[in-house]
């Protein structure tokens, strides 16, 4: 049996909007795609020693900082933003 990933598993049992996301670790992180298309929708990047993640948009095939100032969340947080912002969605 494969050990599970509580964070994994808390992002798929959240309910996305526009069919849902596909999720990853990599590299430390997790990379969240459109289920129903593929395409890149967000990364969300742990932040040491704490319970936080920044959350990566895509920009020319590159994560990115969201928003000027970057955008720094609990996981719930992170994913109500994720869900809620229409640019995370452009390509899904």
């Amino acid at each position: 049996m494969l050990p599970t990933d509580p964070v994994i598993e808390r992002i798929m049992a959240y309910p996305w909007p526009r069919g849902g996301v596909s999720v990853r670790k990599i590299r430390g992180g997790y990379s969240l795609s459109s289920a129903r298309t593929g395409a890149p929708v967000a990364r969300l990047k742990p932040m040491p020693q704490h319970d936080h993640f920044e959350i990566l948009w895509w920009r020319r095939d590159a994560g990115g900082a969201a928003g000027p100032f970057g955008a720094v969340f609990s996981l719930d947080e992170a994913l109500d933003f994720i869900a809620s912002e229409p640019p995370f969605w452009i390509r899904a």
